[in-house]
């Protein structure tokens, strides 16, 4: 299904037929798995560190090197050949991986090195010496500069980094690992290198009405993506609190949105925010979830079946205004030892290098874990081999199981994930 006006559709359809029976013979599992035993990961493929520690040991040394070479060089070559480019080199390497003393150093001791040589050919007296000292000299100096330079620019990254873990935490709390008897896990995990935080996000909250959640992915990136998450989440947070139906949550996040939309002068088109709501009342073995246009949730139960909870009535993302829309929470069991997942479409959207898409319900069918800690981590190692390492798009991940009667702090099963595709 799609929106006429927005092309979007909500993430799931285009394999619903392929979701449904998770977990029954023939139909969801995956018929060749690998074993993990306690506390083990998958095998996922990661950078060769061994490589890495070589090339950078390398670098390190080649200042000694080009001084060491440059020396050789002057005193195996005839007078007319100069090995001047060589001790100029060092300093300048060193710049950027070395302290400012380390570089200063390296400087002293390339023009120690071009002095020595001067001296023990007797041409220090000469102008060709006086020219070869002052371009190491310059030299020198030039790259105690660039070296600090380059200080000033790490330092600022970092103090960017500590801004930015500092708003993610802000924003993104990690939820306390036990919430109304419930066991609760959530990741975030950008798809850029060193980013925190983007338009994907999550919140669990305890309230009068039972543990309520979200998980959502705002439309967009950048800092406009950041702000529109703070306000679900502050929304979220404030009507899951006050309002007595999910619905009404939702409808609380609906005109939070669209005050937002209008205070930035958004189309529609451009400001939505695809999420899922559930809510699990005390004492019911229940979950109802409202969905929003987000994929849907997968249940996991204790046996090893996997549900895929399908809303009886698609339902527009939050936000676009298009009118009144009531939304309707659909309720399915959530028995001991059964755990709820959520996520966003960087992780069901995730490909592997055929194109082919990550399907976390074929691949979870069948599968034990001991908690959704384990839950998660599995799942991340999984798509990481999926897509052999890199991947376009965030990805949100909440996890909240109801434990067992007499269960452990954490379970004793072997857990184990299926293996191809």
């Amino acid at each position: 299904m799609s929106c006429a006006r927005c092309g979007h559709r909500p993430v799931g359809r285009r394999r619903l037929a392929a979701r449904r029976g998770y977990g029954q013979p023939g139909k969801g599992a995956v018929p060749s798995a690998a074993v993990w035993g306690p506390g083990r990961r998958a095998p996922v493929a990661e950078p060769e560190q061994g490589g890495a520690d070589i090339s950078r040991g390398f670098v390190r040394l080649l200042p000694a090197l080009m001084i060491v070479g440059g020396a050789i060089f002057d005193l195996a070559t005839p007078p007319r050949f100069t090995a001047v480019p060589l001790f100029a080199a060092a300093p300048l390497i060193a710049a950027p991986i070395f302290t400012w003393v380390g570089t200063l150093l390296v400087g002293i001791a390339a023009i120690l090195g071009v002095t020595g040589l001067h001296l023990y050919n007797h041409t220090l007296s000469q102008i060709t010496a006086f020219t070869e000292l002052t371009t190491v000299i310059t030299v020198s100096g030039l790259a105690l500069l660039i070296n600090r330079v380059v200080r000033l620019g790490s330092q600022r990254l970092a103090s960017a980094r500590v801004i930015a873990e500092t708003a993610q935490r802000a924003v993104l709390p990690t939820p306390p690992e036990r919430i109304g008897g419930l066991h609760v896990a959530a990741r975030y995990e950008a798809a850029q290198k060193d980013a925190f935080i983007g338009g994907d996000l999550f919140a669990v909250q305890d309230t009068p009405f039972g543990v309520r959640l979200i998980v959502g992915d705002v439309r967009g990136k950048g800092l406009q993506a950041v702000e529109a998450v703070a306000v679900v989440i502050g929304a979220f947070r404030e009507a899951a609190e006050q309002e007595s139906s999910l619905e009404g949550v939702a409808a609380r996040l609906e005109r939070a949105l669209v005050r937002e939309g209008a205070r930035h002068n958004l189309d529609a088109v451009e400001g939505f925010t695809t999420a899922v709501l559930a809510e699990i009342p005390r004492g019911d073995r229940v979950v109802r979830v409202v969905n929003r246009g987000h994929p849907e949730p997968l249940l996991l139960y204790a046996d090893g079946n996997v549900n895929l909870l399908e809303p009886t009535q698609a339902a527009l993302p939050l936000g676009m205004g298009l009118g009144i829309w009531p939304d309707r929470s659909d309720a399915h069991r959530l028995p001991p030892g059964a755990t709820l997942l959520l996520y966003t479409d960087g992780l069901s959207e995730a490909r592997d290098a055929s194109g082919v898409f990550y399907d976390p319900g074929r691949r979870l069918a069948g599968r034990l874990f001991p908690g959704p800690e384990e839950l998660l981590d599995a799942l991340v190692d999984d798509v990481r081999r999926h897509t052999g390492g890199g991947s376009t798009d965030d990805m949100a991940l909440l996890a909240v199981s109801r434990p067992a009667q007499g269960q452990q702090e954490r379970r004793t099963i072997v857990p184990v994930v299926g293996g191809g595709e």
